[in-house]
């Protein structure tokens, strides 16, 4: 029998997260009596002292905003692919023959690939589409991750969007040490219609809310969206871009499912076994299902 262990996901705020919902599910899927998974209100200032804490009774954490670069510093290695993105999301406990050993590790990419090929499937009936052109909006943690996505379906040079070209210094770094070449330019709600709509593929990755401008000028617009919108946010569901972008035509993906997947590797990781996708999605589309009722 495995024994009990902990996990749990640090970020502020966090109490919104529906990670302990999928992580929670997968444990009673692979039947692993007595192991906990929770949620832990982490600020940058108080991260280091938890993180060192751990011990061989934990598994791992999931590693949120605004945490996911601090992190880095703290743990003992970091896989290449985090390297890469500058962000980690999943750190997983081991044993040395000295204690514990703490790898920093990136599921993020495959969740957002695995959910752009599911708006594959709702819209070109195949999950193997090559991406020719792609734009993210937002310049964060989250879009360096997004670059590294669209990298493995076929886009390398996407446009990225951002409010302003100084603070996008990280993501630029990232996208060098990737070997993608984006074009970066200014977010102007005037052009941003004719270029989101005429996409294959839109990734935002914008805090809650702070699309709502672009949403508007989809609507004032009016042009026919072409493809697959994710918007990492889940809280709000569905935003005002999600519901602009669906009026035009395009085929949306909500963060929930990006959430999902990038959970499903973080259990796998963990627990040493497949991570029980069926369940976990049941347990997501319920605790949703309930909260929209």
């Amino acid at each position: 029998m495995t024994p009990p262990r902990r996990a749990a996901v640090l970020g502020h705020p966090v109490a919104h997260s529906l990670s302990p919902v999928l992580h929670t599910a997968a444990y009673d899927a692979l039947g692993l009596e007595g192991w906990q998974y929770t949620a832990i209100d982490t600020t940058v200032d108080q991260l280091p002292a938890l993180v060192r804490g751990l011990d061989l009774g934990w598994a791992g954490l999931s590693v949120t905003m605004p945490l996911k670069q601090a992190v880095m510093d703290i743990v003992d290695h970091v896989d290449p692919l985090a390297v890469a993105v500058g962000a980690v999301n999943t750190v997983l406990v081991g044993p040395t023959r000295c204690g514990v050993t703490l790898t920093g590790t990136n599921t993020d990419v495959y969740g957002l690939v695995t959910a752009i090929r599911e708006g594959f499937v709702a819209r070109h009936g195949s999950r193997d589409v090559t991406v020719a052109d792609a734009v993210v909006l937002g310049g964060g943690a989250t879009a360096a991750s997004t670059l590294a996505a669209l990298g493995e379906l076929g886009c390398t040079s996407p446009r990225v969007l951002v409010r302003s070209l100084a603070r996008a210094a990280a993501l630029q770094d990232a996208a060098a040490r990737m070997g993608v070449t984006p074009r970066y330019e200014v977010l102007d709600l005037a052009a941003t219609p004719a270029v989101v709509t005429g996409a294959d593929v839109v990734v935002s990755t914008m805090p809650a809310y702070a699309a709502d401008p672009v949403a508007d000028a989809l609507r004032a617009r009016g042009a026919q969206a072409s493809g697959v919108l994710l918007d990492v946010v889940y809280d709000p569901r569905p935003t005002a871009l999600s519901r602009a972008y669906e009026a035009l035509g395009g085929t949306v993906v909500g963060g929930e499912r990006m959430l999902l997947h990038q959970a499903v590797e973080q259990v796998r990781l963990m627990t040493g076994r497949p991570g029980p996708e069926a369940a976990m999605d049941a347990a997501l589309r319920g605790v949703l299902a309930a909260e929209a009722a």
